[in-house]
């Protein structure tokens, strides 16, 4: 099999059910996915110590799932009516049950955390943030065309995951968190998740 087709020489590439441009946003958003899927597989290298083994196996599931939301956004809208999805509320609730117990496990947090600490943390708060900016060209695409509501819910946990596990990471391995040094003490109260 060749790696190359010629079929989108002229600009235009393959989805569930027909060709689009390949600047239609459905392929921006489902191309977001596939950048983040990338660094999700370079956070997992940076899990080399023992204490990561939990973060591999989670990340490497994340990392299939990844593939299905791409899949679950990768169809023709004149298709969406036949299509079965993968992604289901099961995912986006054990990706809950994952951030409560990194956060469980860290220590109270009172003030803005910056990326970094860890070089494991670090690539997972760059994950943090390439998932956010995925998410926000799903909402996009949703003002548009029809978006798996499993899909939405799940990268806008995946963030929260990605923030509760660069955390964890530091405190297994024993680096603090670098708080930002002007922030007020602004988790006091209760936390309010988006």
């Amino acid at each position: 099999m060749k790696l190359y087709t010629r079929t989108g020489d002229e600009g235009t590439t393959s989805l569930i059910g027909g060709r689009v441009p390949k600047d239609h946003l459905r392929v921006t958003a489902y191309g977001e996915l596939d950048e983040l899927n990338s660094f999700v597989g370079w956070a997992i290298t940076c899990c080399r110590r023992s204490e990561m083994e939990m973060l591999r196996e989670q990340l490497s599931t994340i990392q299939h799932e990844l593939f299905d939301c791409g899949a679950d956004i990768a169809y023709a809208e004149k298709k969406q009516g036949k299509f079965i999805y993968k992604i289901r509320s099961e995912q986006v609730e054990q990706l809950e049950k994952w951030v409560d117990e990194h956060e469980a496990a860290n220590a109270p947090i009172t003030k803005f955390i910056l990326p970094g600490g860890s070089e494991t943390a670090a690539a997972l708060h760059v994950c943090r943030t390439v998932c956010r900016r995925a998410e926000r060209q799903l909402v996009t695409l949703s003002h548009q065309e029809t978006v798996h509501v499993d899909v939405m819910k799940y990268v806008n946990r995946l963030s929260d995951y990605f923030f509760a596990a660069a955390r964890r990471a530091n405190m297994l391995i024993g680096v603090q968190d670098q708080e930002y040094v002007r922030s007020a003490d602004v988790f006091g109260k209760k936390e309010q998740h988006d």
